[in-house]
């Protein structure tokens, strides 16, 4: 689901962010937690016998996720030893969803849609609400990472408002959310083809072959040249590494910017190098003033796809 920040790595990444511009509008910063004010339900004193499951029936205001929970065969799961976090969409936040999205998800046919869906709203472990406001991301059990924001004494999940926390179970912990969130349904190469700031690492993508290789499975963590990243290399450059005669070439220097794994900045942050698909290894370096890989700043992070991670750089980096 998903590699949490510390408050500490985390501002090691915000002065780099902040100059991302508005096409990396997925940016993750760093979020403080003074001045948050929960409803909590929890009572330490006296340990829940329910499961989560169980709860969010006896609850009453949590029938479409439990009804969800059963089309996508995960009441098992949900009522296994876990622990779970889980961030509980009430009736009024599945009612935002335009009309008959639920009654189609609802269907067999779209089982995998819906678990994807659900296991979005779940972290592995029992993260209470005094431990949520640290953290400005979460990997979730779906695989993709959840943003956390705290601001004006409100916390949000991606776009839902936190509206009450730690109900305690017996095999974790739920809060509950406004709104349903939802996790990226685009690739790698369709999150960059829908983005105009990467049309030269797409087109480079595809003169060298290798659409098909960052559209499979992976994961793999991309580390992406801007348009403006690649106009600094020296004039004509990039039209020669075009050529289908310098394909090897340009594949060669595609891979240097891809490594294996979901790979988030919050762990990106703690390496000193990390070795890539073109089997070299590649320079991090954390700082105050941003994190630099090789000769590149890191500028925007964590844009999430179904198949990994995009981090966005200002440099075209060479093996």
């Amino acid at each position: 689901m998903k590699a949490l920040f510390t408050l500490a790595l985390a501002t090691a990444f915000a002065a780099s962010t902040a100059s991302a511009g508005s096409n990396c509008s997925q940016t993750k910063t760093a979020c403080k937690a003074s001045q948050t004010t929960y409803i909590s339900t929890s009572r330490a004193a006296h340990p829940a016998e329910k499961d989560i499951v169980d709860t969010a029936v006896a609850a009453g205001s949590f029938k479409t996720l439990v009804a969800a929970v059963k089309a996508a065969g995960l009441v098992d799961t949900l009522k296994g030893k876990g622990p779970f976090t889980v961030f509980a969409p009430t009736d009024a936040a599945f009612a935002k969803l335009p009309e008959g999205t639920i009654a189609t998800l609802l269907k067999p046919e779209n089982k995998a849609k819906l678990q994807a869906i659900l296991t979005y709203h779940v972290v592995p472990g029992a993260v209470k609400a005094a431990d949520v406001v640290k953290l400005s991301g979460a990997g979730t059990v779906q695989g993709q990472r959840v943003d956390i924001k705290v601001a004006d004494g409100k916390v949000m999940v991606d776009g839902a408002n936190v509206v009450k926390t730690d109900i305690q179970t017996s095999n974790g912990v739920i809060h509950v959310i406004d709104s349903v969130i939802l996790p990226s349904e685009l690739d790698i190469v369709a999150t960059a083809a829908g983005n105009e700031t990467f049309s030269t690492l797409v087109a480079a993508v595809k003169a060298g072959g290798l659409v098909e290789t960052l559209q499979g499975e992976g994961p793999f963590t991309v580390f992406a040249p801007t348009n403006e990243a690649f106009a600094k290399l020296p004039a004509g450059t990039v039209e020669s590494l075009l050529k289908p005669e310098n394909k090897e070439k340009l594949v060669a220097i595609l891979t240097y910017h891809v490594v294996p794994g979901r790979v988030y900045s919050s762990d990106v942050v703690k390496l000193g190098s990390a070795q890539t698909v073109n089997g070299k290894n590649v320079t991090i370096k954390a700082s105050k003033s941003g994190v630099m890989l090789d000769n590149a700043k890191v500028i925007a992070t964590d844009i999430d796809a179904t198949n990994g991670v995009i981090h966005v750089i200002d440099s075209v980096i060479l093996p």
